[in-house]
C-alpha cells in the first residue's frame, strides 16, 4: 500500500497548504548587502633611506540621494527577488565601485529596528581584502563618488562589572577615516553580557559624524574581526603581491593589528606559512632581502590545525 501523504492539523497535505498559503500573512523586511573592502596600502615617508610606511583603508561611496545625502557609506544595495545574497555582493559591488573578482566573506547579520529610515532592512555584511593597486575604483551611477579612506580604529576605555549571573564587558572604541581633506569620525560601544555560559554582545553608535545609516558600527566590528582573523588564518595574504620580503609582511600585520610586533617572534610564528624563494630586492637606497611567497599547503598543515584549536 503506498504511503498517504502527510497531512497537518488542519487536514492539509503540503501541496494543498503550499497552494493556500498567503506571503502576505507576515511583514517582509528588506534584505540588504554592505560591503567592507580593506586594502593595505604605502605612506609616503620622506626619506629614500626608509621604507615606506603603510596605512590600512577601506573603500566608501558618497550617498547620490536620499536618506544620508552627500554622506559617505559602505558599498552595498537591496538584494533582488530571485538572487542569492552572495550574487547581491558581487553584483551591488561591481555597480557602485566597478570593482570584480574580490574574495569576499560573509560576516555577520544586522537587524536592529529603525537602522534604516525608509523601511525595515536587514543587512548582511561582507569582509574583503584586496590589493588595491589591481583594482580600478571608478563611482557607479547610484554613487557620487568613491574612495580609500584611512582607517584608525582603537579602543579607548574598558569597563567591567560583575553582576549575580556573571559579568559584562563594555567596551568604547574610537573611529576615524580620512580621504584627502574628508574626515570622518565615530564612536562606538560594544556591550558584551555573560551569564553563566551564555553571552551576547550589543554594538551601538555613539555618535557618529559624515558615515550614513549604521555603518560606523558595521566598521568597527569589522575591524576587531579582522584583527581576530588575522591571528589564525592566512587572510593577510591576500593583501601581498606574489613576492615579498618578511619585513613588508610584517608592516602589514602592524598596521591591521594598531600595535609593533617584535620581529623574532614575528618570524617564528609565520614560518610554516611562506616560502624563500630565490629572489632579492634590488630597491636603491636599501639592502637587499630576501623575498617569499605564500606556502599554499600551509592551509592543510597540522601547523595550521592547531592554531585553529
Amino acid at each position: 500500500m503506498k504511503d498517504q501523504p502527510l497531512k497537518n492539523r488542519e487536514g492539509l497535505t503540503e501541496t494543498e497548504f503550499l497552494a493556500a498559503y498567503d506571503p502576505n500573512r507576515y511583514g517582509r523586511p528588506s534584505v540588504t548587502v554592505d560591503l567592507l573592502i580593506f586594502t593595505v596600502t604605502d605612506e609616503e615617508t620622506g626619506s629614500y633611506r626608509r621604507l615606506p610606511g603603510k596605512a590600512l583603508k577601506l573603500l566608501l561611496v558618497r550617498r547620490a540621494d536620499h536618506p544620508f545625502l552627500g554622506q559617505w557609506a559602505l558599498p552595498g544595495g537591496f538584494v533582488r527577488t530571485g538572487e542569492s545574497l552572495n550574487e547581491a555582493a558581487v553584483r551591488e559591488l561591481r555597480e557602485e565601485t566597478n570593482v570584480e573578482r574580490v574574495y569576499l566573506e560573509q560576516l555577520y547579520t544586522w537587524g536592529d529596528v529603525g537602522r534604516d529610515p525608509r523601511t525595515r532592512v536587514i543587512s548582511a555584511s561582507y569582509l574583503s581584502l584586496a590589493d588595491s593597486s589591481c583594482l580600478d575604483v571608478r563611482a557607479g551611477s547610484d554613487a557620487g563618488e568613491a574612495g580609500w579612506f584611512t582607517v584608525v580604529c582603537r579602543l579607548t576605555q574598558e569597563r567591567k562589572t560583575v553582576t549575580p549571573e556573571g559579568h559584562i564587558l563594555a567596551k568604547t572604541y574610537s573611529l576615524s577615516l580620512r580621504h584627502g581633506e574628508t574626515e570622518l569620525s565615530a564612536e562606538i560601544e560594544a556591550v558584551k553580557t555573560v551569564e553563566g555560559r551564555v553571552s551576547q554582545t550589543q554594538w551601538e553608535i555613539v555618535h557618529s559624524e559624515g558615515l550614513a545609516f549604521d555603518h560606523a558600527k558595521l566598521i568597527a566590528y569589522a575591524v576587531e574581526r579582522l584583527r581576530g582573523k588575522i591571528k589564525y588564518t592566512d587572510i593577510a595574504f591576500r593583501l601581498m603581491p606574489e613576492r615579498f620580503t618578511l619585513t613588508e609582511l610584517q608592516k602589514v600585520y602592524e598596521v591591521i593589528l594598531d600595535k609593533d610586533l617584535l620581529k623574532a617572534n614575528f618570524r617564528r610564528k609565520l614560518a610554516g606559512m611562506v616560502i624563500e624563494t630565490d629572489g632579492m630586492t634590488k630597491d636603491g637606497g636599501h639592502r637587499p632581502a630576501k623575498l617569499y611567497r605564500f606556502n599554499a599547503a600551509w592551509a592543510d598543515s597540522d601547523a595550521n590545525e592547531e592554531g585553529r584549536s
